[in-house]
């Protein structure tokens, strides 16, 4: 696992090093070739339909037929699925040694310890919370059919869609408005990228 650990390490370090390399020539294209640079940017520049892309989540999907047409078979494996991944939880589920595993020496540990820690006390609220609507849905299933019921909520996202939708110009404009200081800003980020991702694979 030291290994894989490695070598995505090195993924990001060459990563970002071909970033500081884009974002250095991009820089010095602000600084030296301001029309180049925005003759670039109107070639990359994209329209994505939103409407046609997410257009597949705009469906009803009905799962009523199937859990209240049969509750207690889908109550028994509801409540039989999350008593067993419970249970593992609480006795299998060894935050030291995973720690271990994904970080390495004990010593750095505590960062992935706090990770796992809270995984699984997620784990176990939703194995407690699947418990318990297994059990309502074997015994009064049309109680947890009114609860679902009073629960469900209509958000409009068709606001959020026409924004999305809507094209943005100004951050091009900002940009093109003042080249000198964001291609030293940008030349002064991408240096030190590239600087610390050259150190970081020679050592």
């Amino acid at each position: 696992m030291n290994l894989l650990w490695e070598i995505g390490l090195q993924t990001i370090e060459i990563l970002t090093l071909v970033f500081g390399i884009l974002g250095m020539t991009l820089s010095l294209m602000l600084l030296f070739a301001p029309r180049a640079a925005r003759h670039l940017s109107n070639v990359f520049n994209r329209t994505l339909d939103v409407d046609q892309k997410l257009g597949f989540l705009d469906r009803d999907i009905s799962t009523e037929n199937l859990v209240y047409g049969h509750p207690l078979l889908v109550g028994a494996l509801l409540l039989t699925g999350s008593g067993f991944a419970f249970l593992f939880f609480m006795l299998k589920f060894d935050v030291p040694h995973l720690a271990a595993i994904f970080f390495g020496a004990p010593h750095k540990t505590l960062f992935g310890e706090i990770i796992f820690q809270t995984m699984a006390w997620i784990g176990r609220m939703g194995c407690l919370f699947g418990m318990m609507a297994g059990l309502i849905l074997v015994l009064a299933p049309r109680r947890l059919r009114a609860i679902e019921q009073r629960m469900n909520r209509w958000i409009e996202t068709r606001r959020w869609i026409d924004k999305v939708n809507r094209p943005v110009k100004s951050l091009d404009t900002f940009f093109f408005s003042y080249p000198v200081f964001f291609g030293l800003l940008g030349g002064y980020i991408s240096f030190l990228l590239i600087v610390l991702s050259i150190l970081n694979l020679l050592r």
